[in-house]
């Protein structure tokens, strides 16, 4: 396409998919995976999972899916400045997150820790890349999506490279070597910038999200940098505002400076490296796509604060906590008692194998939503309320 730089991943010089098919006369193979992943069950039960606040804490606060969508703007809005390719980057940034289990990363960090022992544990990337390669069940000829190979290797390895001798967790060592995903290079451009989109979005949709919950107030955020820094300028330029409009007008400052500092250093980066081709990329080192040094650290501190002021809030503990302790039993009820689990789902289990069980189980909680998963603990643990609230709702 034209309109591309010559680093951008170009539809036509795609490696192709792991089960060959006819080519559309309508969309580009990166316009297939991004459709696909749109349509696929997985994307639509982000709706009920879990960002920071459980799901029926109220309707205000993101969720996986409202995440991902936001994702997608900031990324495909500096694809689009950066001339790199906008499909890919809108498909990678809808399905960074399918693999995300109930309640956040509390119960990415229930469900490693029951799978420690089981092929690598649990990772909320690698089952992306099991979900799109294997659990989707939609077209006759093959299992998953069958996804191209850069929009696959974009999902497995967004955040960056896997170490040579780290020890992959099970949906990596099962599909890296078969579609051979080269896991221990930097990923391609369109990638590496919805890898950066989502830091952006998540750490300002987490200061908004805390502001309206109450769990966090403007006065310690004017010693944050960067966050500071648009406080200070809302309150200059407009003085006394009601507090939802200063919050909006200072996100919005914040979330224009980190995309500004991206595109800026990332040029600065494509003209350092003489980067000529999508294969200079992968030939690098180091990330193509970033922050510059001072927003580095700027972006670290921002993260700093909002752990040591919201992610251990402890109303946000307390409402975590009960979501490790719900997960974790119902992943030990279903594995003594495979019988539990829907007959498609008993059809995968091997009586007489545990690991395999154990990695069925693993694939069925991890599917849940927030609200299915709490249904389904009342339901078998007959307890009034499943996962009972802890944060407060709005009118």
């Amino acid at each position: 396409m034209s309109h591309l730089a010559p680093y951008a991943s170009h539809a036509e010089q795609s490696r192709g998919r792991l089960k060959p098919e006819p080519e559309s006369a309508m969309r580009s193979v990166f316009q297939r995976d991004r459709d696909r992943i749109i349509h696929c069950t997985a994307f639509r039960r982000l709706k009920h999972k879990t960002q920071v606040f459980i799901a029926h804490t109220g309707d205000y606060y993101r969720t996986r899916l409202t995440h991902s969508m936001e994702v997608a703007q900031l990324a495909r809005s500096m694809a689009h400045h950066l001339q790199l390719n906008e499909a890919l980057t809108e498909a990678l940034a809808l399905g960074h997150d399918l693999g995300h289990p109930p309640f956040g990363h509390a119960g990415e960090d229930a469900l490693n820790e029951v799978m420690n022992d089981q092929d690598g544990g649990f990772d909320h990337n690698a089952q992306s890349l099991r979900i799109v390669t294997a659990l989707e069940e939609r077209y006759a000829e093959f299992d998953g999506l069958n996804l191209s190979w850069e929009c696959l290797e974009g999902i497995a390895k967004h955040n960056g490279p896997r170490r040579a001798n780290a020890k992959l967790p099970y949906a990596l060592a099962a599909y890296a070597k078969e579609q051979d995903l080269a896991l221990a290079s930097w990923p391609g451009p369109e990638a590496q910038l919805a890898a950066l989109a989502d830091d952006i979005a998540y750490n300002n949709h987490d200061l908004d999200d805390g502001l309206r919950l109450g769990l966090l107030a403007f006065e310690p955020l004017e010693e944050v940098p960067v966050v500071g820094d648009a406080l200070r300028e809302v309150k200059k330029k407009y003085g006394k505002l009601a507090p939802a409009r200063q919050r909006h007008e200072m996100i919005r400052r914040v979330i224009d400076a980190m995309v500004r500092d991206v595109l800026a250093e990332t040029k600065r980066r494509i003209a350092q490296h003489k980067v000529a081709d999508v294969q200079d990329v992968y030939a690098l080192k180091g990330a193509l796509v970033g922050f510059s040094a001072e927003m580095a650290r700027h972006n670290d501190r921002i993260k700093a604060f909002l752990y040591d002021h919201m992610y251990r809030h402890h109303l946000v503990v307390a409402s975590m906590s009960k979501a490790r302790r719900l997960i974790a039993r119902l992943f030990a009820l279903y594995c003594d008692e495979p019988a539990l689990l829907p007959p498609t789902w008993q059809q995968k289990c091997e009586p007489a194998n545990r690991s395999q069980i154990a990695r069925t189980v693993c694939d069925y909680v991890a599917g849940m939503t927030d609200r299915f998963a709490s249904a389904e603990y009342q339901r078998h643990f007959d307890l009034a309320g499943g996962l009972n609230e802890t944060l407060p709702m709005l009118p």
